[in-house]
């Protein structure tokens, strides 16, 4: 009995199985890998949202000033921020005379600065160089004074518009003077915070405020005339050379 064909060959069929299985099992892993690949490059991309979203957080916030709430303290006025003994009529008293004395004291020590820029003239050198060194002792003052205002609860002053508002010291003008004529506006400056410094000295003493008392009387007195006979002493009619 003849046997009929099927036109398959069993060893074949037999040795392309292990080959199909093998594709499928390599697309298997193929497509695993691209899956895991997927899902970390979108948990990626899920962690690092966050993380814009915080970079972004921390921007700073722009012209607040233009809607700004009520102001933190009045100036004029004293807060009892730091307990230190002395009510408030005399630390009102105290932070007046301080901004007054650091309004004059911010003068001085800026018209020192225009004198060392312009000074001219046979003691170029010497003035230079000093009128350099009492700003900067100048400067000391204006920082010990304002943090005494603000020690005392009070505002200090600190804008050069309200400064010159405040200040007893006369304007200089823009131009370039002669030496003589620098100094001679410097003393007159240090002549008006001197003689206010002894009233407000008397003033904080008598009504008990030993810390501005000491502050005016250790500091600025003493500097201011140490100051004033450093400079006096370059008024002496003395001439440079003699023949």
């Amino acid at each position: 009995m003849a046997t009929k064909a099927t036109g398959k060959n069993p060893a074949a069929s037999k040795a392309s199985a292990p080959k199909a299985a093998s594709s499928s099992t390599s697309k298997a892993s193929t497509a695993s890998k691209g899956a895991a690949a997927n899902g970390k490059s979108a948990a990626q991309d899920d962690s690092a949202v966050p993380a814009r979203r915080a970079a972004s957080a921390v921007q700073p916030i722009l012209n607040q000033q233009e809607n700004a709430p009520r102001a933190l303290q009045r100036f004029g006025t004293v807060s009892q921020r730091l307990p230190i003994g002395l009510n408030e009529q005399v630390r009102l008293q105290s932070v007046e005379m301080l901004n007054q004395l650091l309004a004059d004291t911010i003068c001085l020590r800026d018209m020192y600065k225009k004198h060392h820029w312009q000074v001219v003239g046979p003691t170029f050198y010497q003035l230079h160089l000093l009128y350099d060194k009492h700003y900067e002792e100048q400067s000391e003052l204006v920082d010990s004074v304002a943090e005494r205002i603000q020690i005392l609860g009070g505002i200090a002053l600190a804008m050069g518009a309200d400064v010159a508002e405040a200040t007893n010291v006369p304007r200089p003008p823009r131009d370039r003077e002669e030496a003589p004529v620098q100094v001679s506006r410097l003393l007159q400056a240090h002549e008006i915070i001197l003689k206010q410094c002894h009233d407000y000295a008397s003033r904080a003493d008598d009504a008990g405020d030993d810390g501005t008392n000491d502050l005016i009387v250790s500091e600025l007195v003493r500097t201011n005339e140490m100051q004033v006979w450093f400079l006096s002493e370059h008024l002496v009619d003395t001439p440079l050379v003699r023949s």
